[in-house]
């Protein structure tokens, strides 16, 4: 009854809070095409393309948001698939490049966006797959959904699991109410001992929670596009370099990283910077500075191969960044110059790049720290960050050594994929 009260009262809550914020949605649809794609099955209409079990078959609904989310359980599916063929595996997201990477990685038939937190959203798709289990990536605690998934007779488990330190405090002030919702989790497998820790803070059930490690380390390299060859040759060609790539920027940091790259090309006249945005709607607005600035600046997007003396290729595309790591000889990975708690720093260092960062990497604390105690990442906020890449790129041996730090940091922490199936295995198998 009480269950019933709370979930009455959040999704009247939920409702006018959509009512009241209307506005900005129907701002973002028509400004930059957000939230447009994929609006029908967000509001409960099951995909017509979706290729739903038949009879009896069993189902597995995997929730990844985003490309981040996409990635790391990635190589989860294809265990499931390998270890448990029986099942039918589906993947939701959120956001439409997630959907787009789900599409491209799993097929449209098995791919859809994940519905509202209402209740005439979430049943039909219940209804249509009926999983035996649904895995959940990170920490999405959708309460009515949670609610739901569990009336329906689904395992829950919350896999790669991380409360974050900008999370935890809010977390923790509504752990009563969290309780309410984590009960229908019937297991947590977190990233890290002290994740486990903050979980079991926050209302998840003690023995429900384990240590399986980041997902995210088991993420292969991707296989190189057209672009990683095309701009090799184009630089090689032109005598160009070296090369900084600088991925995942946010509003506020790509001043700071364009005057320092400004302060390294005097004494690097043919440096290249390749720069890439972390969200696509900000992609005119950079194109707007780096014109503002008087640099030479190349749209990816509109690159025809064209020689690179010296300046700025502005990465103005989807899905391309990671694999562009591999031509740089130094790597700045966003979102931490400025307060926004940073950004995965694994995909450069699968390379073995040396790899910088600023000094807010609050969303990926451990990840971080674990580098950082092994010497394997280099800090710097914005009065320092010109004179960390001109230091790197003056010592070639202390820039691989830093890069190559990276790599073997990356080698000793595989094995979470394998862990998380064996965990995911167990509880599909109990009665």
């Amino acid at each position: 009854m009480i269950s019933s009260l709370y979930s009455f009262f959040y999704s009247a809550a939920l409702a006018v809070g959509m009512l009241v914020t209307l506005p900005y949605w129907l701002f973002q649809m028509v400004r930059h095409g957000k939230y447009r794609k994929g609006l029908a099955e967000r509001l409960g209409r099951v995909p017509a393309r979706l290729n739903l079990p038949r009879d009896g078959e069993p189902a597995i609904w995997v929730h990844a948001v985003s490309v981040g989310e996409v990635l790391a359980v990635t190589g989860l599916v294809k265990e499931l698939q390998r270890r448990s063929p029986q099942h039918r595996i589906f993947v939701s997201t959120t956001t439409d490049t997630g959907q787009a990477l789900a599409r491209k990685r799993f097929g449209d038939p098995h791919v859809f966006y994940f519905p509202m937190d209402f209740a005439f959203a979430i049943r039909p798709y219940m209804r249509a797959l009926h999983p035996q289990m649904i895995v959940i990536a990170e920490t999405e605690f959708w309460p009515n959904f949670l609610r739901f998934a569990r009336d329906s007779g689904a395992r829950i488990v919350v896999v790669n699991a991380r409360i974050s330190d900008r999370s935890w405090p809010s977390y923790r002030r509504f752990r009563r109410v969290l309780r309410r919702w984590l009960i229908n989790v019937d297991l947590f497998l977190a990233q890290t001992p002290e994740d486990a820790i903050r979980l079991q803070d926050i209302g998840a059930i003690p023995e429900r929670v384990r240590v399986s490690g980041n997902l995210k380390f088991d993420i292969p390299a991707p296989d190189p596009p057209p672009i990683v060859d095309r701009l090799r040759r184009s630089i090689a060609q032109s005598d160009a370099g070296p090369v900084l790539v600088c991925g995942s920027t946010v509003d506020g940091e790509e001043p700071l990283l364009l005057r320092a790259f400004e302060n390294l090309r005097v004494q690097h006249t043919r440096a290249v910077m390749i720069l890439a945005p972390r969200h696509p709607e900000r992609f005119p607005a950079v194109a707007a500075l780096l014109a503002q600035m008087s640099l030479q600046f190349w749209r990816r997007s509109l690159w025809n191969g064209e020689p690179l003396n010296g300046g700025v290729i502005l990465l103005d595309t989807i899905g391309e960044l990671a694999a562009l790591y591999a031509i740089a000889d130094v790597a700045f990975v966003g979102g931490s110059l400025v307060p926004r708690g940073g950004h995965n720093i694994i995909e450069p260092a699968q390379y073995g790049v040396a790899t910088v960062v600023g000094n807010h990497t609050e969303n990926f604390r451990d990840i971080v720290g674990l580098f950082q105690s092994r010497g394997a990442v280099r800090i710097a906020g914005p009065a320092e960050l010109p004179l960390v890449f001109m230091e790197l790129l003056a010592d070639d041996e202390k820039r691989r050594a830093l890069g190559q730090r990276a790599a073997e940091t990356m080698r000793s922490q595989v094995g979470a994929t394998s862990r998380t199936a064996e965990e995911l295995q167990r509880l599909l198998v109990q009665p």
